[in-house]
């Protein structure tokens, strides 16, 4: 069964619900902890891993937190799952590498994995926001 990891999954949780808020509106661990479930390492963590992968700004201080770095609508799936997980792949043969294996399904592994894809790329975080 392909899947993706929790910590992904958490990112879209928190993703979606910072894009529920008001467009720059602040949000903190703590907070998005409380009105998430989701322990406050793993919150931590999460929101670490998407200001590396650009999806969010850190802003530092006092009355700092974390914002979209850019509109929902503009905010891939393909973009978080990355971020997260590394390059989509659903098979070795599909990744951009490719594999040492040169055998007769592997153009159809990267068209399914192209297709996947292509899906991720035009479902943003404001559609998923929507429900």
């Amino acid at each position: 069964m392909l899947r993706i990891t929790k910590i992904t999954d958490y990112g879209f949780i928190l993703l979606a619900y910072m894009a529920n808020q008001d467009h720059g509106l602040l949000h903190n661990a703590k907070g998005l902890s409380a009105i998430s479930g989701i322990a406050l390492p793993t919150v931590s963590k999460v929101l670490k891993i998407l200001t590396k992968g650009d999806i969010l700004k850190s802003h530092q201080g006092s009355k700092g937190g974390y914002s979209l770095s850019r509109p929902a609508n503009q905010i891939t799936a393909a973009e978080v799952l990355e971020a997260v997980e590394g390059p989509v792949a659903i098979t070795d043969c599909s990744s951009v590498a490719g594999c040492e294996r040169a055998c007769q399904v592997s153009a159809s592994w990267q068209k399914i994995n192209g297709t996947f894809l292509g899906v991720l790329k035009n479902l943003t975080i404001a559609d998923m926001a929507a429900g």
